[in-house]
């Protein structure tokens, strides 16, 4: 995955608290096989109305949050079900950062896994945030993860919280695959000892 450090990006506030994983990417399209393609589908029934006809009212069908690359949420974001489409779909469609007051586990999880950075902010911080997104049109943040800061286009500051690991493996770009990877001579090393196959082990001392 890609190395994340300092990111600057518009910013688009979705006042939805409880923003479940079937809202963010709904079961229906669950069915591909690959990662790409899900930010067609991301908040489907929200963004669509019946007659598939984009919903003027919603957010991210608004002009001025077209290219939007950070996303400001409500409470519990990413609740309900595991499935970690809702982080690729995320993803997919263009989002580097989401900032909320709270997030579920396992989408926590899935996110920072495939290099997303989740930002918790107070309520109080989090209605700061919105007011000066909605009043300000273009509105933009500056995400500084090696100073752990939020800084908005009219100087509004904050910082956040991360633990070490994750922060490292986002900065050196390292999912799952990656951090193992980065330990591959401490692996070759130990292996040195461990030529023998188990089973023969086994075999000898039953003899």
């Amino acid at each position: 995955m890609d190395k994340f450090d300092v990111h600057k990006g518009l910013a688009a506030p979705l006042d939805l608290a409880n923003a479940d994983t079937d809202q963010i990417i709904p079961k229906q399209f669950l069915k591909r096989v690959e990662r790409k393609g899900y930010g067609d589908f991301l908040f489907f029934h929200h963004r669509f109305l019946e007659n598939n006809q984009p919903n003027p009212d919603f957010t991210l069908n608004q002009k001025r949050y077209l290219g939007a690359s950070i996303l400001l949420g409500r409470e519990n974001f990413g609740g309900g079900s595991s499935r970690e489409h809702a982080a690729w779909a995320l993803l997919d469609y263009g989002f580097k950062v989401i900032i909320a007051p709270s997030f579920a586990d396992i989408f926590r999880n899935n996110s920072f896994n495939n290099g997303m950075l989740l930002v918790e902010q107070s309520t109080a911080d989090m209605d700061q945030w919105f007011e000066r997104c909605l009043d300000r049109e273009g509105y933009e943040i500056t995400v500084d993860l090696p100073n752990q800061t939020l800084t908005g286009s009219d100087g509004f500051s904050t910082g956040f919280e991360i633990t070490e690991a994750r922060k490292e493996r986002l900065l050196k770009g390292l999912d799952n695959i990656g951090l193992t990877l980065a330990r591959q001579a401490a692996i070759e090393e130990y292996e040195k000892g461990h030529d023998t196959p188990w089973q023969a082990g086994v075999a000898r001392a039953d003899a």
